[in-house]
């Protein structure tokens, strides 16, 4: 065999290993993603089975704020019924809508505040929603890795030829970034 066809057999093999490691890059960045939803998931569970108890709490001080609670047993009702990981980021930031004015909704009442149950409910709840933005933030992480070998050069080729593409990140939404853009009001 001449030199020319061992350079050849050479750069041919050396593009197999390439795109082997190319193609487990991707799959790995991919598990990675799915891993942290699962993080993501632990989360929205505990969030889940605490709202139920910390809204019976609230309707004993608050009968007639059942629109708000209303919304929120709704909202956790769809994002525990999302299918997809896109249904439940979108589910996850509507209900998270609804907690936002659910808790407007309870600095009005002063003595559901001092109440021994509901401040254990929300510690919880605080809890719960600071570990839920640590892994959100993880999951944001390893979608921006994922996304960023997606569109990379070369490893962009081996991603078309698999069918790897784009993931959405998990953000605040329309409506909740809006509101966030608004001066807060500040009362006194």
């Amino acid at each position: 065999m001449s030199i020319g066809l061992w350079v050849a057999i050479g750069v041919v093999v050396l593009l197999i290993i390439m795109i082997i490691s190319m193609y487990n890059g991707l799959v790995g960045l991919r598990n990675n993603r799915e891993n942290a939803f699962a993080d993501i998931d632990v989360q929205l569970k505990q969030r889940h089975d605490l709202i139920p108890q910390l809204v019976a709490t609230v309707k004993g001080y608050a009968e007639q704020e059942k629109g708000v609670l209303t919304a929120v047993t709704q909202a956790r009702a769809r994002a525990m019924s999302a299918g997809t990981v896109n249904d439940k980021i979108a589910a996850e930031v509507a209900l998270s809508g609804a907690m936002s004015q659910f808790s407007m909704q309870m600095e009005a009442y002063p003595d559901l505040k001092s109440n021994q149950n509901f401040m254990q409910l929300q510690r919880e709840l605080s809890d719960i929603e600071n570990k839920l933005a640590a892994v959100r933030r993880f999951f944001n992480s390893a979608t921006k890795e994922l996304n960023n070998k997606v569109q990379k050069f070369p490893s962009n080729l081996i991603a078309g030829m698999f069918k790897f593409s784009q993931e959405p990140y998990f953000d605040l939404g329309v409506v909740q970034r809006e509101e966030l853009d608004k001066a807060p009001e500040i009362k006194f």
